[in-house]
């Protein structure tokens, strides 16, 4: 293997050719599909999510590197730009909702108007002085798992202290969204270094899919601030040199707060920290020291949240053992507007592309104006992935992995679990494990050789055919071809 060409930024080959192949991909699917190309404004929005990704994901990480700016000013920088682009986004797609649906709310947003009822109804009964019985009163009203009552539960709290403000909502969701760049700035330097560590930071400060849910009312932004806190949190914990009980119960505390978000993400983030303490290197952690945790942890969850891991668990394998994805692929195809094709879809189809999947609409189809809007930030990913698919590669092939295991560890569990579920194609569903995929592709590229550059033209060109084959497949499973 030829030596690295130890790239400290994101390098101007990848990005100007990551450009140039998304404005051919729009030209040849208007060509291809005549009369199916997205409309002009989605156009619009895919240039500024893929041209403004990978034009500034260059400049800054030349910019803003090590030897020009310290890293307090850095961190600052990061979150101040971070916060700036998602407020202007906040306010953007308000004005934008508002105008194509007539409330600013997203299209077909049955999920975003459920929680925003609940919270509304939640802040009604704080108004009304149901304090102590608000728990009881709040859950007969939602009649759902308790995986939906967390960020119920912390809207309601929001809407009654700004009388039921959407727009205050959203900003506080791009506050967090930017501190959760900051944690990964900060997990990626104590794990790579600060070169790796600043272009991950820039990755997900300008990453359109992070940026994307400031604008809605879901709970994806606190759902992946709370999961990237926890596992940088839980690596600061097994690096540090000495052992904290505090820690340890901050992160059980947070993986605790996260049931409440969704259940399987904490379930699969407690299994990685217990994962970590087996078999990460022997240079992060003593054996004695993870054998301490170790009983602690086991203990502390087994009085605290063990039962409701033991028959989660339980249902998830049981909802594979059932065929759940099969059932909901087959809903998916023979459902209005449904796609055909969707009923040959199951794990073996979407392991292999699992870094890599969703692919990016850039056909009109009816109900996926959302898909629409975020084509760009998918197209991003896809690109990205051949680095993260990389990273893997070096860290199997030079048996580093070990170092990185908490956040490699999670990313991977998240994603095995995704692919044997029924929305391993969703882009929404993918939003937890994006973070740790921004890390690895910044490790990617400080590993990049002269080899691996001609791999990576090859990857691109193998993205622009899969999208093309992606048009075809989403028209003609449709019969619009």
């Amino acid at each position: 293997m030829l030596r690295p060409l130890d790239y400290t930024f994101v390098p101007r080959w990848f990005t100007e050719r990551s450009m140039y192949l998304y404005l051919g991909l729009v030209f040849v699917v208007g060509m291809l599909f005549r009369g199916y190309l997205m409309s002009w404004y989605y156009i619009l929005f895919g240039l500024v999510e893929v041209c403004g990704f990978f034009y500034y994901a260059n400049y800054l990480t030349k910019e803003w590197n090590a030897a020009v700016v310290r890293p307090r000013v850095f961190e600052k920088r990061l979150f101040i730009t971070a916060l700036s682009i998602r407020v202007v986004y906040v306010l953007l797609s308000y004005w934008f909702y508002t105008e194509m649906t007539g409330s600013p709310f997203e299209f077909s947003a049955a999920d975003s108007m459920f929680y925003h009822e609940s919270a509304k109804h939640g802040a009604l009964l704080l108004r009304e002085g149901h304090v102590w019985d608000f728990w009881y009163e709040f859950n007969r009203y939602m009649g759902t798992d308790i995986s939906d009552t967390g960020y119920a539960t912390y809207l309601s709290l929001v809407y009654f202290l700004t009388r039921d403000s959407v727009m205050v909502t959203r900003l506080i969701k791009a506050i967090l969204s930017a501190l959760t760049v900051v944690l990964v700035y900060r997990m990626s330097r104590r794990n790579f270094g600060e070169s790796t560590a600043r272009i991950a930071g820039i990755f997900c400060t300008l990453m359109p899919n992070l940026v994307f849910y400031c604008g809605l009312q879901l709970k994806e932004i606190e759902m992946v601030f709370m999961t990237v806190l926890l596992v940088e949190q839980a690596d600061l914990m097994l690096r540090s040199p000495k052992f904290s009980i505090g820690q340890l119960l901050s992160v059980l505390v947070i993986g605790a707060g996260l049931f409440t978000m969704r259940t399987a993400l904490a379930i699969i983030a407690i299994l990685s920290l217990l994962f970590t303490l087996v078999l990460a290197s022997d240079k992060v952690m003593s054996w004695a020291k993870r054998l301490i945790m170790g009983v602690l942890a086991v203990a502390l969850i087994g009085v605290t949240v063990g039962n409701r891991i033991q028959e989660n668990a339980r249902e998830l394998v049981e909802n594979v053992q059932k065929g759940g994805q099969k059932t909901n692929m087959e809903w998916r195809a023979q459902r209005e507007n449904g796609n055909q094709f969707a009923k040959y879809a199951g794990a073996a189809v979407f392991a292999p592309m699992i870094f890599t999947i969703p692919f990016s609409t850039l056909v009109s189809i009816p109900d996926q104006e959302n898909q629409l809007l975020i084509h760009g930030g998918n197209f991003v990913k896809n690109l990205l992935s051949g680095l993260v698919i990389f990273a893997m590669f070096m860290l199997l092939l030079t048996g580093n992995w070990r170092r990185y295991a908490m956040p490699l560890a999670f990313m991977l569990g998240y994603l095995v679990v995704l692919v044997f579920s029924s929305f391993a194609q969703s882009e929404r569903f993918h939003l937890p494990a994006v973070p740790f995929e921004l890390i690895f592709a910044a490790y990617a590229i400080s590993l990049l050789g002269k080899r691996e550059k001609q791999w990576m033209n090859y990857w691109l060109i193998l993205m622009f055919v899969a999208n093309i084959a992606w048009q075809w497949f989403k028209l003609a499973g449709r019969g619009m071809l």
